[in-house]
């Protein structure tokens, strides 16, 4: 997968898109999910142009990876679920499920999530 900047990510970091912004630092956005899977869902992405998390792992600085995890803990302690769980979820490629082509780390929480994959 190449990074497309077209992508609806790209278009939101670039303000052609709007969204229910919850976080905003110089290496990340964090915005609700416009189809929430949960009580609490939602996306953090990082500022920069990154096809998946082994992109992101491979290519990015030591700032940008220390700052985007930083920023998840952040975000899920302000959305109020770390007291009773929640989970990260991080598609990658089409085996994964990656529908974006942009990192994006999905925060779910609000209620019990389930099971991690639904057993066949």
């Amino acid at each position: 997968m190449t990074y497309d900047d077209q992508n609806i990510f790209a278009k939101i970091l670039r303000g052609e898109i709007p969204c229910d912004e919850v976080y905003r630092d110089e290496y990340v956005l964090a915005f609700k999910d416009i189809a929430p899977q949960a009580p609490v869902h939602i996306l953090v992405i990082p500022t920069g142009s990154y096809v998946s998390i082994e992109d992101f792992g491979l290519n990015a600085r030591a700032e940008e990876i220390t700052a985007f995890y930083a920023a998840v803990s952040k975000i899920a302690q302000g959305a109020g679920v770390t007291s009773d769980g929640f989970r990260c979820i991080a598609n990658a490629g089409a085996d994964g499920g990656q529908e974006v082509p942009h990192f994006h780390m999905h925060i779910l929480g609000g209620a019990p999530i389930g099971p991690m994959v639904i057993k066949s």
